[in-house]
This record gives structure tokens, sequence and C-alpha cells, in this order.
């Protein structure tokens, strides 16, 4: 295949997350779900990837791939770990990323909220609870203060969607009832009516958790352009590519209207929407279709088609009416030949996209390499790197050098095209 030229201006890169591969954070309301009984967490994150200390290996690993980007969350537990009381330390850590990026020419794409929030904020009754708003902006401005200015763009959200999305996939009863216990432990171990978490969530709360994290976007957005007007911020959501079979119309337009669209409305007064794609769903009059025959199945049960990127894309622009950024896409799978084979026709229908008039700033890849992957701890893989999960070693996969080559492709046609 032989992939056309992007535009001149477009961030290549990859993104992780803080509490999937830093390791120990001990202060979050995750860490916390994970180490109660009984646990939706199949296994505790631990040391993660002891991304932590090892953020400037990693940085390595992301210029070396020939990126331009690097998308990365911070941690509010580690900078608030305590209610008021701001960690100098972690400040210093995240700036030391902000500043590494540079060094290797990457531009620093940060995440202010990647599910994770403190546990004194979840004690609270996380986004339910009436000043979440203002706390979250609060952390949001004492983050740009110290180096929102060396930033490139800002999410606010990663997947505030993902319950409402999960809730449409058909999980058994049992998945329900573990997650309401789960919560119910926490608040028993907390000491609190109703301990919350933004991941951790039940459909009592989703209208709750989602009028808290709307007023909560809009008041981070805010304090970020408060600092910095010019600065692109938005919010990163789930997106499957939802396509209807003959008759399917309604249940297909059924799951928009519940998991996607008060968030691309949302972002129609932002600068970007972020989308987060991984499948392509087909509906029928009776609900979601099974995946075709002869299909390659991911981790998750459905299928791998590279064709799911561009149809995201187009429907979060069609809806917002903003340009889009593909914070992420990869596939969850121990192959990594599908892993490998997927990019670049990938690529090529975001590009079809594109030359349809969608605008599209940049491609992160998900992810750097594999991590905790939440309820499913380490058990799914979606990194284009290999970690030895006792010496944390990383080994680069075939993925991350198809990747590479053909960001150097396009990154080499750049001078040619000016």
């Amino acid at each position: 295949m032989v992939l056309g030229n992007f535009p001149d201006q477009f961030f290549w890169g990859v993104a992780t997350a803080g509490h999937q591969s830093e390791g120990d954070n001990r202060d979050s309301d995750t860490w916390f779900l994970e180490n109660v009984t009984p646990t939706i967490f199949v296994e505790p994150s631990g040391p993660a990837c002891d991304g932590y200390r090892r953020w400037s290996e990693d940085l390595d690993l992301v210029a070396g791939m020939g990126l331009n980007a690097y998308r990365f969350s911070v941690e509010w537990a580690r900078i608030e770990p305590a209610e008021g009381e701001f960690n100098e330390e972690a400040l210093a850590h995240y700036e030391a990323i902000v500043d590494g990026c540079l060094e290797r020419g990457l531009a620093p794409l940060v995440t202010f909220s990647h599910f994770t929030s403190p546990h004194w904020f979840a004690k609270r009754g996380a986004w339910i609870d009436a000043e979440s708003s203002e706390l979250f902006a609060r952390f949001c401005g004492v983050v740009m203060d110290r180096f929102g200015d060396r930033i490139a763009a800002a999410v606010t959200f990663n997947e505030p969607n993902l319950p409402q999305m999960l809730a449409w996939a058909g999980l058994p009863d049992f998945i329900t009832a573990l997650t309401q216990e789960t919560l119910d432990a926490a608040s028993a171990a907390a000491g609190v009516e109703a301990y919350r978490a933004g991941n951790v969530m039940v459909p009592a709360d989703f209208a709750g958790m989602q009028t808290g994290m709307t007023n909560a976007h809009l008041a981070a957005k805010a304090a970020i352009k408060q600092r910095r007007p010019e600065l692109p911020v938005g919010l990163s959501i789930a997106i499957s590519d939802d396509c209807a079979a003959e008759g399917g119309e309604a249940a297909r337009d059924a799951k928009r209207a519940d998991v996607y669209d008060h968030w691309l409305r949302l972002a129609r007064e932002d600068d970007f929407i972020g989308v987060q794609n991984y499948e392509r769903l087909w509906f029928g009059p009776d609900g979601q279709l099974p995946p075709a025959a002869g299909s390659i199945i991911n981790e998750m049960g459905s299928a791998v088609d590279a064709a799911s990127l561009g149809g995201a894309a187009r429907y979060a622009h069609a809806v917002s009416g903003v340009p889009v950024f593909v914070t992420e896409h990869g596939a969850s799978t121990p192959d990594d030949a599908v892993r490998a084979a997927f990019i670049e026709p990938s690529l090529a229908g975001l590009l079809e996209a594109i030359s349809d008039g969608v605008p599209v700033l940049g491609y992160c890849h998900w992810t750097l390499m594999d991590n905790f992957e939440w309820v499913f701890g380490y058990g799914h893989q979606l990194g284009l790197h290999s970690v030895d999960r006792t010496t944390f070693e990383r080994t680069a996969k075939p993925s991350a050098g198809v990747y590479g080559a053909i960001v150097a492709a396009q990154r080499a046609a750049v001078p040619a095209r000016a």
C-alpha cells in the first residue's frame, strides 16, 4: 500500500496514561479500588511499567521511532495527594517530562484526567460532588501555572463516556453487580457513604457523573484558557465506528444518542474533539450483530477492522463541527503481526476522510508499551513495545518499526512539499 500525504502540520504521536504505566499511584481512587475486597479488577496495578522512574527512557523510545508528539497524563493524585496540598516533587516531575519532550522534538500533549482521581476526591463522591468542577479547575490551574506555557495541546477528560459505551457491550449481569460490590466495599473501607470513581461506575450514577464531568470540563477549559487563550483544548471520547446493516439504523442511532452525542455537542465550543477508536460494530434490527465469519477477533471480542478509524473520525466531525484529533487508536491483541498489518490501512482510511474535508490535527497510537489495562490487569496487550514484568525492560515489537517507517516517510515528504 502506498500511503498518500498527510497535512504538513500534523502530530504523529503515541499515547500513554499515568496510572497505567507509572506504578505505585497509591493516593489515587483506582489504587484504592484495586485493593478492596471484592474488586472488579482482576489484579492490582502495583509497579505497572515503572514508568515514573523510567520516563526519560520512554521518551527516548518515542523519539527513536521518529515521532513528533507524545501524549501523557498528569496524575492529579500525585500532584494533590491531600485536598489543597500540592506536591512540589510531582509538579517538578511532570515539568521535567514536558521539557524532556521539547528537548527531543516532541510536542507535549497533556491529559489532565485520564480516569484516575485522588482518593480524597473519590471519598467526596467524585464528579457527583457539588464542588467537583471547582476542585478540578483549581488543579488544572496549578498545572498550567507550572508548565502550561510549554505544552502543545490540552485534553481535559479521557473517555468520560466509557461507562455508557460498556453498558452497550452486552456484558453479563454479574459485572454490574461486582462493580456495585466494589464501590460498596470501597465506601465501607473509606468510611464514607458513597465512594465514587470516574472509571468504575454503575448505571444509577451515569447521569450525575455526566453532569459533573461536563461542568468540570467547562471549568477546566476556562482555567486553561485564562492562562493561555491560544492553547488548543478539547476532550477525548471513546467512539466505535457504528454501522447499520439493513434495518439497523434505529439501533445504531440509539447507541449514538446514548453514548456519544452529548459529548460531541459539548465539543462544538472546543478547539478539537479527541477520537479514541478501537473497533467497528454493526447493528441490525435487533441490535448489535456478531463479528462476520472469518474476522480476526481482538481481545475485546470484536473484529479488527482498519476501516473503523476513518468512519469514527467522519462521524465525530459531522456532529461536533470541530477538528478531530485521534488521541488513541490501536488493537488489543497478543499477535503483533495483526497490529503491524493494521496501522497503515487504518491511516489510509483516515487520510481518505481528510481528503473528503474532515480536518484532522494528528494521530496518536495507543500505546507505547504493554501496560495496566484497568479491570483487565496485564492480560491485554496494545503496546508497540513489550515490557518484562520482572525487569521492566522495554523491547520494540515489529509494529513499532512499521509505525516509525510510516511516520518517517510522511515527515520526509514535508520539505519536498513546502
